[in-house]
């Protein structure tokens, strides 16, 4: 699980990395508003925490900003104020949860396991984690890496979708036509077709998620 905390107190932040790094949660901190966008961008994140009160950027305004860019990613915001105006705020901008200052780790830690298991519940029949990055969603027909939209045609998005229900398991030329192209003739081991597929869709999300085995044979691990 990865996590990307979003915190100006340095010796909370220390802390926080300590608990949930020893229970294996790989945790990436930024410190004020102004690298959060650089960071969130950099990699996919199952959970978020934010603290509302922040350098250069208010949390409910980076919030505002999550949500637009990236509508799904869970978020639990941090606040010393425990105010029901400033609790009320957050839940509007979309917030999933809610923690006031001080607080004990191992509560935030049952928050974060809670809100990426509704998060994955939610994705379990009509979403596909292809890898750390990548994920599609079957219902709308759209791929995301990184939170971003990635912009596939039909017959692409069939061919990643094919290759991630059989993840693990390597597909020969054949069985890849006959369930996306939806034929298989005496040609299709002479066409390059696949091939110029297969080339699309690693330009679009990186070499190493579809391999080659054997004689033209594709896998996703």
């Amino acid at each position: 699980m990865k996590v990307l905390v979003i915190e100006d107190n340095e010796i909370l932040s220390r802390n926080i990395v300590r608990y949930l790094s020893a229970r294996d949660v790989h945790v990436q901190v930024c410190f004020d508003g102004k690298e959060w966008f650089h960071q969130a961008s950099l990699n996919y994140y199952d959970a978020i925490i934010l603290d509302i009160n922040l350098p250069n950027m208010n949390g409910n305004e980076i919030c505002k900003k999550l949500r637009e860019k990236w509508k799904n990613i869970p978020i639990i915001m941090l606040t010393s104020n425990s105010t029901n105006q400033d609790i009320i705020e957050g839940l509007r901008l979309w917030a999933d949860d809610y923690l006031t200052k001080p607080f004990e780790y191992s509560i935030l830690l049952a928050r974060i396991e809670a809100i990426t298991r509704r998060t994955l519940k939610n994705k379990s029949n009509t979403k596909i984690q292809v890898n750390d990055e990548v994920l599609l969603d079957l219902e709308k027909y759209e791929l995301f890496k990184k939170w971003e939209k990635v912009h596939l045609s039909t017959r692409e998005f069939d061919l990643i979708k094919f290759l991630a229900q059989n993840k693990s398991k390597a597909m020969s030329r054949e069985e890849i036509y006959q369930n996306v192209w939806g034929e298989a003739d005496n040609d299709f081991i002479f066409s390059k077709t696949i091939d110029v597929y297969i080339w699309y869709l690693r330009k679009k999300l990186g070499k190493e998620v579809i391999q080659t085995r054997k004689w033209y044979w594709y896998i996703i691990e």
